[in-house]
C-alpha cells in the first residue's frame, strides 16, 4: 500500500467520521463539541484498537487488517458502496480499473443507436462521453462538437445552462459520488484530477462538492420530467450506458 492511497484512505475514514451523528452510535449527550461527528477516540473505543493507531491511520501512517477496517466501517455506518471503496484502497478488494481508454463494443454501439426515442450515451468510469444516439444528440447536443477535455458528462451539466433540466442538482451529485467510487482508490490518476480541477475552476460555488469524499452507487434519479439510470453492459469493463426517460 503506498503513502498516497494511505492517505487517501486516511481522508476517506477522516470524512466518514465527520458526519456521524454520535446519538446514532449510542453515544448521545457527552458535551460541546468542537468540530462535527464522532471523535477520533469514541472510534477507536468502539471499533476496538488504541486511540493512537487510529489517529496514524487517519494521517496516513499506518497499515492494517481488513477484520480492523470492517469493524472502523461498522462504526461509522458506511453504506455496502462506501465500504467496498474502504477496502479497494487499503489493498484488500480488486477495484474497477480506470486507467487506459475504456472500449465501447459494437453491440453496445448498435444496442444506443437502435433506442430511437430514447437519449442514451456511452461513457467510461470517469465519466467522459464515449458515443451518444440520435435521440441524445437531439436532446444534449452532438458530443463530437465539444472539446476532449470538456467531453464529460460532470462538466457539462455543471457548466451548462441550457441543459433543459429544472433541478440538475440530484443529478449531478448522484454521478459525482460514483465518480468518485470509480476513481477515489487511484489517486494519482491524470484525467480524473483535471476533470476534478475544472469543476472546481468553474463551479465554485459547489466547491463544497467537489471536496467531499463520499462515494456511492448511483441510482436511478428524477430531475424535472426526466428519471436518469445508469446500466453496466455485461462484458465491457468500465463503460456505463447513461439513460433517461419520461418521468
Amino acid at each position: 500500500m503506498d503513502d498516497a492511497l494511505r492517505r487517501e484512505l486516511g481522508a476517506h475514514l477522516r470524512a466518514a467520521r465527520e458526519v456521524v451523528d454520535p446519538a446514532d452510535v449510542g453515544l448521545a449527550g457527552g458535551g460541546r463539541r468542537r468540530t462535527p461527528g464522532l471523535r477520533r477516540e469514541e472510534v477507536a473505543a468502539l471499533a476496538g484498537v488504541s486511540v493512537a493507531w487510529y489517529t496514524w491511520l487517519e494521517q496516513g501512517r499506518a497499515s492494517t487488517t481488513r477484520q480492523v477496517l470492517d469493524a472502523i466501517c461498522r462504526v461509522l455506518g458506511m453504506d455496502t458502496a462506501a465500504h467496498r471503496h474502504t477496502l479497494a484502497l487499503a489493498g484488500f478488494m480488486p477495484a474497477a480499473p480506470v486507467t487506459g481508454e475504456a472500449v465501447l463494443g459494437e453491440s453496445t454501439r448498435a444496442l444506443l443507436d437502435s433506442w430511437t426515442s430514447t437519449p442514451a450515451a456511452a461513457v467510461d468510469a470517469r465519466f467522459d462521453v464515449l458515443a451518444g444516439n440520435a435521440a441524445y444528440r437531439r436532446f444534449w447536443g452532438d458530443p463530437d462538437s465539444v472539446p476532449n477535455e470538456r467531453r464529460n458528462l460532470l462538466i457539462m451539466l455543471a457548466t451548462r445552462a441550457d441543459h433543459h433540466l429544472i433541478d440538475v442538482e440530484p443529478l449531478l451529485r448522484g454521478l459525482y459520488e460514483q465518480f468518485r467510487a470509480n476513481t477515489g482508490h487511484i489517486p494519482d490518476d491524470p484525467r480524473a484530477a483535471a476533470i476534478v480541477d475544472l469543476l472546481r475552476r468553474e463551479r465554485p460555488d459547489a466547491g463544497h462538492w467537489w471536496s467531499c469524499r463520499a462515494v456511492r452507487e448511483f441510482a436511478p434519479v428524477t430531475a424535472g420530467r426526466f428519471t436518469f439510470c445508469l446500466l453496466r453492459p455485461v462484458g465491457e469493463e468500465g463503460v456505463y450506458i447513461f439513460t433517461q426517460l419520461p418521468a
